[in-house]
């Protein structure tokens, strides 16, 4: 009996030693869903490097694609990067974890006026940490393309036929559209929708393809003369001439910027090492890494000091655009539209 006994502890033992090795090995590695090339895998190394913790990394290429996975089912992930209209939704759905602000010191470096901007619908910034605040642009190659408009009529340009791309993504497109028209992106007015549709359909007949993935390293190759996007995914896939030769539009018509925030999701795993790397971003020398990977605007407030490349522009340009909200009873009006551009 004694021996049983023994052998049945040894088997305890060996089983609680086996658990605490997994949980170990799991507080090790934090899953972060986000854009491509967003963080630079230096930032991932360094952190590693000083915490033990591993980052691993998904990639989405739009909000859509990436609430779609998560409401879906999508487990496993602890860090998001949405941008603040998805992070909004997310927030209502009940799919995040507040923000235990005193775990991350680091969070006062952050710009009040950034902050700011999210107060319409996180009072308390108790559920996003903004990461970037950047504009989607149009980028103009100037070698190939004279004498245009600063934007977006620059996409009825005939002779520029096939040399142009739009974002793969309604929010986006459909915001230019209705605000080159004068009309808010809130607009409940099925006429004001139907004639930024027609505008789009416009727009449509110039572009090679609507593109959310591949318009950064199109324009680089020179496939692409005027896209729109992300200046931050252009900017990484030029060298030191082509930044000089590209000419990057914020329209005070149609404009967005947009802020996007890290947040944690409710069933994150390892809240632990997620709140190790907000706070380890946000230190001012890592942050100015991202800053000069990236070409943005510092919403780091210390970290301006330590940036050695010059942005693309500033907070300041950003003052005239919109940024993307949650447009709620709007949005199934305004996809309806948007279906009819794809398919037209």
């Amino acid at each position: 009996m004694k021996k049983i006994i023994l052998l049945l502890s040894m088997i305890f033992m060996l089983a609680a030693c086996g658990g605490k090795g997994d949980k170990e090995k799991a507080n090790n590695v934090l899953y972060v869903y986000e854009w491509a090339d967003y963080i630079p895998k230096q930032i991932f190394e360094k952190f590693e490097k000083e915490t033990g913790i591993k980052v691993v990394e998904d990639i989405y290429s739009s909000n859509e694609e990436m609430f779609a996975k998560l409401k879906a089912g999508g487990k496993g992930y602890d860090l998001v990067i949405p941008s603040t209209d998805y992070a909004e939704i997310m927030m209502n759905e009940g799919m995040l974890e507040k923000i235990d602000k005193n775990q991350i010191p680091n969070f006062k470096n952050i710009d009040p006026i950034v902050l700011d901007k999210l107060h319409y619908f996180d009072k308390d910034n108790d559920y996003a940490v903004p990461y970037v605040m950047g504009a989607t642009v149009i980028a103009v190659n100037k070698k190939y393309v004279k004498d245009y408009p600063r934007d977006y009529t620059i996409f009825e340009r005939k002779d520029l036929a096939g040399r142009m791309t739009l974002l793969d993504d309604m929010r986006e497109v459909m915001t230019s559209a209705l605000g080159t028209l004068g009309y808010p992106q809130n607009t409940t007015s099925e006429k004001e929708i139907a004639q930024a549709a027609d505008l789009v359909k416009q727009w449509k007949k110039n572009i090679a393809k609507f593109d959310s993935e591949s318009y950064g390293k199109g324009f680089a190759n020179g496939d692409f003369w005027v896209v729109q996007g992300y200046a931050e995914n252009i900017y990484v896939e030029l060298d030191p001439d082509q930044k000089k030769d590209t000419d990057f539009i914020i329209p005070e018509k149609g404009g967005t910027s947009y802020i996007d925030s890290f947040v944690l999701l409710k069933d994150s795993k390892n809240k632990e090492a997620a709140y190790k790397f907000l706070n380890f971003i946000n230190e001012p020398e890592n942050y100015a890494l991202i800053c000069d990977h990236l070409g943005l605007p510092s919403i780091n407030v210390p970290a301006r000091k330590l940036v050695t490349k010059k942005p693309m522009y500033t907070i300041e340009d950003l003052k005239n655009t919109q940024t993307l909200r949650d447009i709620k009873s709007t949005l199934d009006l305004q996809n309806k539209y948007w279906q009819q551009i794809l398919v037209d």
